[in-house]
């Protein structure tokens, strides 16, 4: 059995912080070295900061992203076109396809996508918001912009067979999305160019 080296507090820490994605238990203690080196300029404002998002992030209840106010920052910018929806996965798509800047349209974030073998089926997505949405009637095009997997592609036909008949356009993103890539790992210059050629279903 190794020899601890460090207090339970500081432990804690390294193990929570494994948890983050990217992070392994190497990096972790690296991490958690370095906020406990630089106490006073890191450790306290980001404890600080952590406790009041902790406190005050909420799920938009419009489109399910994520921050502070609800209806969120998207939401509420009247300078966006909301007559376009771009439906993605996560909230990770939607901050990579902000990044990118190629259009100026609201969204709808999912949370997920089907995948039976998984137990997750359309009451655990947030497809019926999308649907509420469009049958307000000022939606005209919805941007199908999830990732390109087998989940991602049967959740894309799922959303097209539950929005036909409505008056609504539906596109995708174009192929120049790799097959089983992701967005959140995609660089800004091939997501641009598969939004603007986007094709219709």
């Amino acid at each position: 059995m190794a020899k601890r080296v460090t207090g339970p507090e500081i432990e804690k820490l390294i193990q929570l912080l494994a948890k983050v994605p990217g992070l392994g238990p190497r990096s972790a203690r690296r991490a958690a070295l370095h906020l406990v080196k630089k106490k006073d300029q890191l450790l306290g404002p980001l404890a600080g900061a952590m406790a009041e998002a902790h406190q005050k992030v909420r799920i938009c209840s419009c489109c399910g992203n994520v921050d502070t106010i609800d209806p969120c920052t998207v939401c509420t910018d009247d300078r966006r076109d909301h007559s376009v929806i771009i439906v993605v996965e996560d909230v990770s798509d939607l901050w990579a396809l902000e990044r990118a800047g190629a259009m100026n349209a609201a969204y709808h974030v999912l949370g997920g996508t089907l995948s039976p073998l998984d137990g997750v089926g359309p009451d655990d997505l947030n497809i019926r918001g999308l649907i509420e949405r469009v049958m307000g009637g000022a939606v005209k095009e919805v941007i199908i912009a999830v990732n390109a997997t087998v989940e991602g592609q049967t959740t894309a036909h799922y959303i097209t067979s539950q929005l036909a008949g409505l008056d609504v356009k539906i596109t995708r993103l174009a192929h120049g999305v790799p097959v089983g890539g992701e967005l959140d790992y995609l660089d800004e210059g091939t997501l641009t160019a598969a939004l603007r050629s986007r094709t219709s279903i």
